[in-house]
């Protein structure tokens, strides 16, 4: 499948029209050319393997309608404070021995307070001694909590924009897609690499899924690190009876996000507890290259070490 004409894929700008294409492209096609440009920038044979440690769970002020740790939603959730530092180096640790090589930590925050800020880098700093990349989503920051978490060494910052600027309201209303964009502006200029993603199965349209590949792709640059989630409903959210969209169609959004980010790492990422063997290997195939590892992601449930092992043993995948 030849480039569209016009598009100039060396500034990563696209046109509404371009993804469209792609959306609408015969299967066999889209998963070639996604393969074609995987093996440009990368080795086929690797996924590189995260682990999501929840720092501070819930008790967050935001109505993201997705979300269990929404204080506004029954979903059973107790709130916790901030975890403290050794035990988070101790979860590093433990994440590297089973073979990570990216260490997250996320808090349930609308954003940090100034107050926590020194015990947050603190963490990045001894995360980062361990050999380890490092990853944090904290909400909202300001220009100083950026510069903060730059210095102090935080490789990736993960602030995603979660679906399409058009749907944005129907997901979250006590911020706005801006708000979102202005943390990643904020993020980009300390110096650190943009982590940003969203979700698909929240009952938008096709038409949103394109919106969503065109925000993120029309970044500048885009980001680094690309995490697509599927839906994890969870009872008492807004979005708790979501349908899931089918495999092919989440596949075919893979794909498209490594031929409009071909130099992204393209996470597959919440969602794979519910995937079978066979729709995260068509995931690899179309160009996913990352993912979370470990039992637990944040709240929700996610692939074990075995399980994964015995996967990519059967994909001839290694996690790297």
């Amino acid at each position: 499948m030849a480039d569209a004409p016009g598009v100039d894929v060396s500034a990563q700008r696209w046109a509404r029209a371009d993804v469209e294409a792609l959306m609408a492209a015969p299967f066999a096609e889209l998963i070639f050319r996604a393969q074609e440009i995987h093996r440009e920038n990368f080795d086929p044979r690797e996924v590189q393997a995260s682990r999501l440690l929840s720092i501070k769970t819930g008790g967050c002020p935001e109505d993201c309608g997705y979300c269990s740790q929404s204080a506004k939603f029954e979903t059973g959730l107790k709130a916790k404070k901030l975890m403290d530092r050794d035990t988070v180096l101790a979860e590093a640790k433990r994440a590297k021995k089973e073979g990570a090589s990216r260490f997250c930590m996320g808090a349930a925050w609308r954003s940090p307070k100034d107050k926590d800020m020194s015990e947050l880098c603190a963490m990045v700093s001894g995360v980062k001694a361990l050999g380890l990349q490092t990853c944090m989503t904290l909400g909202m920051l300001s220009d100083s909590q950026a510069t903060q978490l730059s210095e102090a060494g935080l490789d990736y910052y993960n602030h995603n924009i979660d679906t399409s600027p058009e749907y944005y309201e129907q997901v979250i209303s006590t911020r706005t897609f801006e708000d979102r964009i202005q943390t990643l502006e904020r993020v980009r200029a300390s110096g650190m690499n943009v982590c940003c993603g969203g979700i698909v199965g929240m009952g938008e349209k096709p038409e949103d899924r394109i919106g969503f590949l065109l925000a993120l792709a029309n970044m500048t640059p885009p980001p680094e690190s690309v995490p697509i989630n599927a839906l994890m409903p969870i009872e008492g959210t807004p979005l708790g009876a979501s349908e899931p969209i089918p495999a092919i169609e989440f596949a075919r959004l893979i794909a498209a996000a490594r031929i409009l980010m071909p130099a992204s790492y393209v996470r597959l990422s919440a969602g794979r507890e519910n995937m079978s063997d066979e729709a995260q290997a068509l995931c690899f195939l179309a160009g996913a290259n990352s993912i979370f590892v470990g039992d637990e992601l944040l709240t929700t449930n996610n692939p074990g070490r075995a399980k994964d092992a015995a996967l990519f043993e059967r994909l001839g995948v290694k996690l790297v």
